[in-house]
């Protein structure tokens, strides 16, 4: 059975950074491709960034490029994010997510119907 845990969330203030790591376990995982979601309250979740199985290329949704960053680190089963510059508008539950498909671009992760596994959600507060 593979499962994700996600960790690294918190109440920070605007401008400081964070730093969210996703491990993953379980015999059969691939993960070939890996993402990060959020979900605000009294919103839909939303797709924030993703990473092909070699790390090559990466996708973000426009209101966190140039402040995010995701890596993985296969040979540990880690995907992390790295948040800086952060605003109150970053505040919102992260998801890790981890898909069992294969595609050489990361156009297809995202959307979260590519996704196999979640994890349980960390929390990410900015103050203003």
């Amino acid at each position: 059975q593979v499962r994700l845990v996600e960790s690294g969330g918190g109440l920070v203030q605007a401008g400081d950074s964070l730093r969210l790591s996703c491990v993953a376990s379980g015999s059969t995982f691939r993960g070939y491709g890996m993402g990060w979601f959020r979900q605000a309250p009294g919103k839909a979740r939303e797709f924030v960034a993703a990473i092909t199985w070699s790390g090559s290329s990466t996708t973000y949704t426009d209101s966190v490029k140039g402040r995010f960053t995701i890596s993985r680190d296969n040979a540990k089963n880690t995907m992390d994010l790295q948040m800086n510059s952060l605003k109150p508008e970053d505040t919102a539950v992260y998801y890790c997510a981890g898909s069992e498909e294969y595609y050489s671009s990361t156009y297809w992760y995202r959307t979260e119907d590519r996704y196999d596994y979640w994890g349980q959600g960390t929390q990410v507060t900015v103050s203003s």
